[in-house]
């Protein structure tokens, strides 16, 4: 098995980055190349990239079946508003599926698919369950279920070639450096949360987010798994432990508050908003049985992680450089 050459689409986020860092130390891995919109947040050692726009499909598929991986690692999933606006975001997310998973789906030696998902694809629609486990079937509620359930949908029609098609789905994925709207709505000084019901919701830490996705691709994983942190934690506890104001709104007053957290720059996708009025909970127990890794961090510490990092110091933009005299 060692050897193995492995494309890492999505490599220039922050979660792509951190997957390829953990993929160059796997000791399975040979070739390793990624291609993205964006050039990867962080430097890497010996994975090759190549920046691919939206419109260049052609250029993408003469990489990938060039390169014929054994495993492709799909981390190009945009979250509404985290890199991109909600439109673009779902946009960008299924031309990559179709473009990737296909040109995936011509190359002789792909052995395996990993792919990230998330929790979101389970839904909260009216009598369903409030912990889903893998054994539930998606019923997506918001723009970013149905998009994360696109991808899958996808990747599932490799499964007929013979292709090990792994799931990962993820809950929200917050921490310091990440693009996330729940760690931006979060870290404002004042908060709007629901009023009528504070429900609980669970988070992941980045990188505990990234091993996962390695392991998945390292065991060959042939079904869906659910990653999320122990514990739970609702909007009110989250803005006590980060001493914040938590500004109680009622179902009118949310259009309001919507709009002004986007002008501030956090702005509030549907799957967002579903989790401040319903919840976001997912069973993990399997993650440990299926992946061999289980996070390093509960949500209560994922959220003090998140409210640890400091804040930007904006400073005023300089007029004129100093001679040293």
């Amino acid at each position: 098995m060692t050897g193995q050459r492995v494309l890492v689409s999505g490599m220039g986020g922050e979660l792509g980055s951190q997957v390829t860092l953990l993929l160059e130390n796997e000791p399975w891995v040979g070739r390793l190349m990624g291609v993205d919109l964006d050039p990867p947040r962080r430097r890497l050692h010996r994975a090759e990239f190549h920046r691919i726009l939206p419109g260049e499909r052609a250029k993408a598929v003469d990489l990938i079946t060039r390169f014929d991986p054994h495993v492709v690692v799909h981390v190009a999933v945009w979250e509404p508003n985290a890199r991109a606006g909600a439109r673009e975001a779902a946009n960008l997310t299924q031309r990559a599926a179709v473009t990737v998973l296909g040109a995936a789906a011509e190359c002789p030696s792909l052995e395996a698919v990993v792919v990230r998902s998330g929790i979101e694809i389970y839904g909260r629609g009216r009598g369903s369950l409030t912990r889903p486990d893998e054994s539930t079937t998606p019923a997506p509620t918001s723009p970013y279920g149905r998009s994360v359930a696109g991808v899958e949908t996808i990747a599932n029609s490799l499964a007929p070639l013979g292709v090990a098609v792994g799931r990962v789905r993820l809950a929200p994925v917050v921490g310091p450096h990440v693009p996330s709207p729940l760690g931006r709505l979060l870290r404002l000084p004042a908060v709007p949360f629901s009023a009528v019901a504070d429900p609980a919701f669970t988070v992941i830490e980045g990188s505990c987010a990234a091993r996962a996705l390695v392991a998945a691709a390292r065991v060959r994983l042939n079904e869906p798994v659910n990653v999320v942190a122990p514990g739970a934690i609702t909007a009110r506890q989250a803005l006590q432990r980060g001493r914040r104001l938590p500004i109680p709104l009622l179902g009118p007053e949310w259009m309001l508050a919507r709009r002004l957290s986007h002008v501030v720059g956090a702005p509030v996708p549907e799957h967002l908003l579903e989790l401040m009025h319903r919840g976001r909970l997912a069973d993990g127990r399997r993650m440990r049985e299926l992946l061999g890794v289980a996070p390093r961090l509960s949500t209560g510490e994922v959220i003090d992680e998140l409210f640890r990092w400091p804040s930007v110091v904006r400073q005023p933009a300089r007029v004129g450089w100093e001679v040293a005299s």
